[in-house]
Parts: structure tokens; sequence; C-alpha cells
């Protein structure tokens, strides 16, 4: 079987409270590079201006029971300082720090970790090149 591209084509993540994952979210990957692509009410969807796959929906929930928890997402990061805009970003609009901006040696990637709105955990990553 032949793949297109990307593994993943796109996430969605439904917040209990949209208007404040959506201020999240829209800071902390605006540094990124990663912008609202599409809009409607209770929804956006995230992507790179130069392409729209993958991507990350944003929804609000219907409901408490459908309230995504417990994910795991890692952005990539153009360069260390990305990772720092990052997680200042995101922590000044509702997220919790999990891991300030450091050096993951065993990974060689230099990396913030956030919690979003919902208790989801956000990640921006740097590879570095170097062993």
């Amino acid at each position: 079987m032949e793949t297109t591209g990307f593994f993943v084509h796109h996430l969605g993540v439904f917040a209990s409270d949209f208007e404040a994952s959506e201020r999240f979210y829209t800071a902390a990957l605006d540094v990124l590079g990663i912008s609202i692509g599409y809009r409607a009410d209770g929804a956006a969807e995230y992507w790179s201006p130069k392409e729209d796959t993958p991507s990350l929906s944003l929804e609000r929930a219907q409901g408490e029971a459908a309230v995504t928890r417990g994910l795991h997402i890692a952005f990539t990061a153009a360069s260390r300082g990305a990772v720092g805009a990052f997680h200042a970003a995101a922590v000044a609009t509702g997220g919790a720090s999990r891991h300030a901006p450091r050096s993951w040696n065993a990974y060689r990637a230099y990396c913030a970790f956030v919690s979003d709105p919902n208790g989801n955990n956000i990640e921006a990553v740097h590879k570095e090149t170097s062993p």
C-alpha cells in the first residue's frame, strides 16, 4: 500500500470551554507558524499557511463525556527560541507549565511541555542536529 506524505492527516481536540481553548491554541501555535485556516461557530482548524495537512481541529465538546483528556501532541518548532516563545504564550493564555524549555539529551531535542485548558499535554519540540 502506498502512502501520500504525512502519517497523520488531522487530529481532533474537543474542549469543555471552546473560547479558552481557542485563545490558548491560537497564541501557542502562532509562534510556531501555525494559524487558524478555518473558523466556524464552535470550531477552529489550525494548520501551516503553506500546507493544510496535518492540521489540528479544535471543537466545542458536546457534553463533559466528549471532552478530550489525556492526549499528548507534539508540535515541531523551528528553533530553541520558538520553543521558548511557545511556552511563554501558552502559559500566558491559560496553560500550565509541565516542563519549562530545556534540552532532553536522550531525544536530542529541545522541548517545552504545557497543559492545555483541559489538561492535555501539549509540547513544542526542536530537534537538535548534533548527537
